[in-house]
């Protein structure tokens, strides 16, 4: 944990987001003890430089496991040596030998990465968008007495 947890506290930092390395290491460590995703790092000269981060799902249309790379980050001083790809091989690897069908991502729309995903064969999805709603703006709903939760 001490070795990727600034390495995901800069990922996040890249994203927009505010340092926050304890945080960092305690959401890392929460998905691992509970075996919610998997991490793969990339090391050199024995200094972790890079990881991607896994999580399993499953395709109810395809009825087939899946995993998202929810995560990959390489460190800017070591970019362009194929760190990226190397991660992005493993990560096929462990999906592959957990019998995954196939992996998606998200990315933000000015992400350099996407040609790293594009010549590592990901294909960007055309038929489907992508939504999200954030839970936390503050609308509750309303229930009315003895409707359950």
């Amino acid at each position: 944990m001490p070795a990727i947890a600034p390495l995901f506290d800069q990922y996040r930092q890249f994203y927009g987001e505010s340092p926050d390395h304890d945080g960092a290491a305690k959401f890392l460590l929460e998905r691992l003890s509970r075996g919610e995703s998997t991490v793969l790092v990339a090391e050199e000269s024995g200094r972790a430089v890079g990881f991607v981060q896994l999580y399993p799902m499953f395709s109810s249309v395809s009825m087939d496991r899946m995993f998202v790379l929810n995560d990959l980050f390489v460190d800017l001083r070591v970019r362009r040596r194929g760190i990226g790809r190397s991660l992005l091989a493993e990560a096929r690897s462990v999906a592959l030998a957990a019998g995954a069908r196939s992996m998606i991502l998200d990315t933000a729309v000015d992400n350099p990465a996407q040609r790293l995903y594009e010549s590592d064969g990901w294909v960007m999805d055309t038929a489907f968008l992508h939504y999200e709603r954030h839970l936390s703006d503050g609308v509750v709903a309303a229930r009315s007495p003895g409707s359950g939760p």
